[in-house]
C-alpha cells in the first residue's frame, strides 16, 4: 500500500480560535462597512486573508531570534542576512527593508519618474499603487490565457514578449526605467513565471536597453513549479533553479512575508553598484540605516533562517500541496476556480459564480462577504476594488477578471481548515441565486482604496 502524503513538519504551539454566530457576522461586517480588511481578527474564524506576515515560523526561527544581534549600525545579524541572500539569489549589493511595499518605495525613488512606463505582468496593487503615485503608467503584459479561468496554461504568470515588443518599441527608452516580472503572479491567480520566459523576457530587456526587476515575494514556489512543469529541470535543486531564476534580473524587491516566512521584513537585492548607493539613500530616508533598514536584528536572523527553509523541497511541497488540497475540493463541488493550482493561494472565479450581479456593484467583494457571512471565512476580492479607478479619468477599472482570493498562511491551517473552507464556498455556491445585487461605494481614498473603503449593500 502507498503511503499518503504527509505534512513535513509537526506542530509545537497551537492558538485557539473562535467560533461566531451567523448574527455576530451580519452585524460585524455592518460595523466594518463591508470591508474585510475592517474586521477585527477575533471576529474572524479561518483567516485566508493573505499569506503576507501570517505564517508560522520554525523553532530553528525563533531560536535563530534569541541571538539577534540590535546594534544600530554593522549588526552580526545584517551580514547573516546578507551572506545569505547572496547564497541564495546571486546578487552582490542588498539593503534590508521593513517590508515589501518599502523596497518597492525605496527602489522607485531610484528610478521611477513622471510619464514613466513601467511593463509587466500584471502588477500587484502595491507595484502599481507606486508607480502611479509617481505618476507613471503600469502596463500588462501577460499573455492572454492567465485571464481564461478554465486554461490549463501551466505558466500563467508569463510575459507575452509580443506585447512587451511593442511597448519597448513604441516608447522613448529613457521613459521605460525597468520591466517588472512578478514571479509568482499574483494578480493572475498565483501563477508561475517558466525559466524559459525569464530568458525570453531577458533578452528582449537586454535588446532595448532596459532594466528587469523582479518582484520575488514568491519566488521560491515559482521554482518550484518551474522545477515540475518545466522540462529539463526536474532533476535540478531548488536552489539551483532559483539561482538560475534570479541571474536574468538586473534588480529584485521581496517581501519577505511570504517566501521568507516570516512576520515583517523585505530587502532590494542589486547588481550595480552606482544604484546601490542611489537607493541607499531613499533607504537611510525612508528606512533606517543601510545595516538594518527598518528590520530588527532578530528579525534578519529570522528571515536568514527562513530563506534557507523555503528553498527545500520537502517545505515546498507540503505547502503546495496544501493550496492544491482546497482547490481539488473546490473542484468536486464544481465550484468555478483558476487552473491549475497557484502557489500560495486558490481564486475563485466570481464572474461565473455570481453572474447576475453587475460589474459596477463589485462582484469579487460581494462574494467574499457572503463567505465570511456563512463561515467566518475572511478572503479577499482580487478585482475591480483593487484595480481602482483610472488616475486620468477616474472611472472605475474594470478588470478581465473578478476573483476572491483564499491566501494560505504558511504552515498554520490544518487540512481540515480546507474542508470547512470548502464546505463554505459550496454552501454559498449553492445559494448563489438568492445573493443580492451587490454593493456600493460609500466612501474611497484615492489611491489603493481597497484597503480602507466604506461600502453599503446596492439598492435596487
Amino acid at each position: 500500500m502507498e503511503l499518503p502524503f504527509s505534512e513535513s513538519y509537526k506542530i509545537k504551539v497551537v492558538e485557539p480560535l473562535r467560533r461566531s454566530t451567523r448574527d455576530e457576522r451580519e452585524k460585524w461586517i455592518r460595523e466594518a462597512h463591508y470591508n474585510l480588511f475592517n474586521l477585527q481578527s477575533y471576529q474572524v474564524f479561518i483567516d485566508l486573508l493573505t499569506d503576507s506576515g501570517t505564517g508560522a515560523m520554525s523553532d530553528r526561527q525563533w531560536s535563530a531570534m534569541m541571538v539577534g544581534d540590535e546594534s544600530y549600525a554593522g549588526a552580526s545579524s545584517y551580514y547573516k542576512l546578507k551572506e545569505t541572500v547572496g547564497e541564495i539569489t546571486g546578487f552582490d549589493y542588498f539593503l534590508p527593508t521593513h517590508q515589501g511595499r518599502a523596497a518597492e518605495n525605496v527602489l522607485f525613488s531610484a528610478l521611477v519618474s513622471e510619464g514613466d512606463i513601467v511593463p509587466g505582468n500584471t502588477h500587484f496593487d502595491t507595484t502599481k499603487g507606486h508607480i502611479e503615485y509617481r505618476r507613471a503608467r503600469a502596463v500588462d503584459c501577460t499573455i492572454d490565457e492567465a485571464f481564461d479561468t478554465e486554461s490549463e496554461h501551466p505558466f500563467k504568470g508569463n510575459i507575452d514578449t509580443g506585447k512587451l515588443e511593442k511597448v519597448l518599441k513604441e516608447n522613448p527608452r529613457d521613459k521605460i526605467p525597468f520591466v517588472v516580472v512578478t514571479v509568482t503572479c499574483n494578480s493572475s491567480g498565483g501563477q508561475p513565471v517558466s525559466m524559459n520566459n525569464l530568458k525570453e523576457v531577458k533578452a528582449l530587456a537586454e535588446k532595448y536597453g532596459v532594466m528587469i526587476v523582479f518582484d520575488a515575494a514568491r519566488f521560491a514556489e515559482n521554482a518550484y513549479f518551474i522545477k515540475l512543469k518545466e522540462k529539463g529541470y526536474e532533476n535540478k535543486s531548488i536552489r539551483e533553479i532559483v539561482r538560475e531564476m534570479f541571474s536574468h534580473a538586473d534588480a529584485m524587491t521581496m517581501s519577505c512575508k511570504k517566501d521568507g516566512v516570516v512576520n515583517m521584513g523585505g530587502f532590494i537585492g542589486m547588481r550595480d553598484e552606482e544604484l546601490f548607493h542611489k537607493a541607499g539613500v531613499y533607504n537611510i530616508l525612508f528606512e533606517g540605516f543601510l545595516t538594518y533598514g527598518g528590520m530588527t536584528g532578530r528579525d534578519m536572523n529570522a528571515l536568514a533562517q527562513g530563506l534557507v527553509e523555503v528553498t527545500g523541497f520537502d517545505y515546498l511541497q507540503t505547502r503546495i500541496e496544501q493550496v492544491a488540497c482546497l482547490g481539488k475540493k473546490l473542484r468536486e463541488y464544481n465550484i468555478p476556480v483558476q487552473v491549475p493550482f497557484g502557489g500560495h493561494a486558490i481564486f475563485v472565479d466570481a464572474k461565473k459564480l455570481l453572474p447576475h450581479i453587475p460589474k459596477e456593484r463589485f462582484i469579487a467583494q460581494t462574494l467574499a462577504v457572503e463567505l465570511y457571512l456563512e463561515a467566518g471565512v475572511r478572503g479577499v476580492e482580487i478585482g475591480t476594488l483593487l484595480a481602482d479607478r483610472d488616475p486620468e479619468t477616474r472611472e472605475n477599472r474594470y478588470p478581465r477578471l473578478e476573483l476572491v482570493r483564499l491566501a494560505i498562511p504558511r504552515r498554520v491551517y490544518t487540512n481540515n481548515h480546507m474542508d470547512v473552507v470548502a464546505a463554505a464556498v459550496k454552501n454559498v455556491y449553492d445559494r448563489r441565486e438568492k445573493i443580492g445585487d451587490g454593493l456600493e461605494i460609500v466612501k474611497e481614498a484615492p489611491i489603493m482604496r481597497h484597503f480602507t473603503v466604506k461600502l453599503k449593500r446596492a439598492e435596487r
